[in-house]
């Protein structure tokens, strides 16, 4: 008499291949979140290059129409940054020549330097540049928060 060969010594094909598609997902998902971070990250530092270089042209702007030292133009690039905590050595308003007044000023220098940017993905730290110098000069306007006439410039308060 004959029986039939049992299923149980031989597991069919895709009993072998039941935990496959768990590991597969795994080592893609892992390159996937990867390049999905890496991107994302990508988008910031662009964001923050352009916003760096808004800071100083809007710091530029305010310093020659407004009092020598005025702090109004390193709060408002704060602000323009999203980062409050930059330190007065990262931003610098320098007045041409040194040590001029606001009667002998001839232009305005705004700079952003050493500004580092967190990031999400942690390979994106090891691959992309921090964020480089940026600089505005203007010339001189008037260098005075209030006009001839007594009013008050209201971009300096």
């Amino acid at each position: 008499m004959r029986t039939a060969p049992s299923t149980r010594a031989h597991p069919t094909l895709s009993a072998r291949q039941r935990g496959s598609a768990i590991v597969e997902f795994a080592l893609v998902a892992v390159v996937f979140f990867t390049v999905l971070l890496a991107i994302i990250d990508f988008g910031r530092i662009l964001f923050q290059w352009n916003a760096a270089a808004e800071a100083t042209r809007l710091g530029a702007r305010m310093a020659v129409v407004c009092d020598v030292g005025d702090p109004s133009v390193l709060s408002n690039m704060r602000k323009v940054l999203l980062n409050q905590n930059l330190t007065s050595a990262q931003l610098s308003v320098a007045y041409n020549p040194s040590g001029c007044t606001s009667s002998t000023c001839t232009s305005v220098t705004v700079s952003i330097s050493g500004y580092q940017i967190p990031f999400i993905s942690p390979f994106m730290g090891f691959l992309m540049p921090s964020v480089p110098a940026f600089s505005t000069t203007l010339p001189r306007e008037s260098m005075q928060s209030i006009n001839s006439a007594g009013q008050e410039n209201p971009v300096c308060f």
